[in-house]
Order: C-alpha cells, then structure tokens, then sequence
C-alpha cells in the first residue's frame, strides 16, 4: 500500500510539473523581459533617452503610437539593418498592436546580441486599455 501511495504521488508531481508555464520564466530570466504598459510608462517617461521601438508598419504607426517611440517595422525586410542604428549595450523597449509582433523583434533583437530588451505585454492595445496616452 505504502508503494502505491509513492508511486500516485510521485506521477501526481510530474503531471503538475509538466502544465508548468515555461514561457513566463523565459521572459523574465534572460536577456527579454515581459513587463506591463505602466513599466513601459514609468521607465520611458522618467528617463531622459531611451530606445522605445514600435515594430508595426508605417500605417499604424501613423494612427497612433507612444510618445518618443521610433517605428521599425519588424516585417519589413530591412529590420535588422535598421535596428543597427540602436545601441546594443542599452536598453530597448519594443511594443506592437497586441504583443505576438514585439515578442518576434525581441528575439531578433537578441539575436542580434542586445544585451536588455523590453517587451510590453498586451501592446499598445493594452497601453490605451489603460488609458496611457499615445500620440498621432
């Protein structure tokens, strides 16, 4: 009986440990971080200079965007050439429409050898969610 209970509890583990949200540790462990539009909010408007990227295209860019944000679009061809022009060594805080672009660029971004990059969760419908304003 002994055994039994060991052997349910030990399977009970590895089956929690399993469902297990690696994702989430990845994004706050390595060289990109996960953090919300008030982070994104707090660390750019309390900073003289920093590398704020929107990564979609022109068009929504042009409709709105965070103020002081640089467009380079991460689907374009030409993404990482432009990204160049970034300092590697400084932070970089990337946000698109709802997420799944920025989390792209931000592995490129790594790639590329960037030492801390910024993805902010929700994108920048979240960040008006929150009623943050944006610029046109």
């Amino acid at each position: 009986m002994k055994k039994i209970m060991i052997v349910c509890t030990l399977s009970i583990m590895l089956a929690f440990q399993s469902c297990k949200d690696y994702s989430k540790d990845t994004a706050t462990t390595g060289d990109i971080e996960l953090i919300s539009p008030q982070q994104v909010y707090d660390a750019v408007y309390s900073a003289d200079s920093v590398q704020l990227v929107d990564v979609r295209t022109p068009n929504e860019y042009n409709t709105s965007h965070l103020k002081g944000a640089q467009n380079i679009c991460v689907t374009d061809n030409d993404f990482k050439e432009k990204v160049k022009s970034l300092d590697k060594n400084k932070p970089v805080y990337v946000y698109c429409k709802m997420g799944g672009r920025s989390a792209k660029a931000a592995k490129k971004l790594k790639d590329m050898g960037f030492t801390k990059i910024y993805d902010m969760d929700g994108g920048i419908l979240l960040w008006e969610e929150k009623k943050l304003a944006t610029e046109k």
